[in-house]
């Protein structure tokens, strides 16, 4: 007759071995769409960056030809601090609302080159804005990447009973990269 004793041992060893597995395939799980949210924020961190010390040029070439437009280089210049200081912290909320105030910006001062054929005439400001525009593309195309992986990393630590080992190793949810608003979500419209 065999040993009740062992039996239950060995049967509690073999559970015991399944959940040491279960956590440890677990915890690499979350550590790999951690990095994976890192990745992409630091590949939308060098475009902004990147766009960030472009559009200064944008807009100098843009004032020299509309001087008058005092308020609207304000509201850039704003618009650009607030998003350098966010990017540099890492504050995913500060950037997507000063992009939002970007956003909203950028399209008049692209439309003021309109209004003067010499400057939308000028290849610097030619090149600029389509180096400004190809970024754009980028950015929306990275941000698609990071809200995937930032949202697969926020129902992984929120899932039970991955939610056990996401506690344990002090997980938090990350933000999302988004436009702050429904309004610069519509169509822009520019009055000159």
């Amino acid at each position: 007759m065999p040993d009740v004793g062992l039996i239950a041992s060995i049967i509690g060893g073999v559970i015991f071995l399944i959940m040491v597995f279960w956590f440890f395939s677990t915890y690499n799980r979350l550590i790999r769409l951690r990095e994976n949210v890192k990745q992409a924020w630091s590949n939308i961190d060098v475009l902004l960056t990147q766009r960030y010390e472009m559009l200064p040029n944008l807009v100098k070439m843009v004032k020299s030809y509309a001087s008058h437009e005092k308020e609207l280089f304000e509201k850039f210049a704003a618009a650009r601090q607030m998003a350098a200081g966010a990017l540099q912290q890492g504050d995913v909320k500060g950037v997507s609302q000063a992009e939002s105030m970007l956003s909203g910006v950028m399209p008049k001062i692209f439309a003021l080159s309109e209004a003067y054929p010499e400057l939308k005439a000028n290849e610097n400001f030619m090149k600029l804005q389509d180096e400004t525009v190809s970024i754009e593309n980028q950015v929306s195309d990275r941000r698609e990447f990071f809200n995937a992986s930032a949202t697969n990393w926020n129902a992984a630590i929120s899932m039970i009973p991955t939610n056990i080992v996401a506690g344990f190793m002090s997980a938090t949810r990350r933000d999302l990269f988004e436009v702050g608003s429904a309004a610069m979500r519509s169509a822009v419209q520019i009055d000159l």
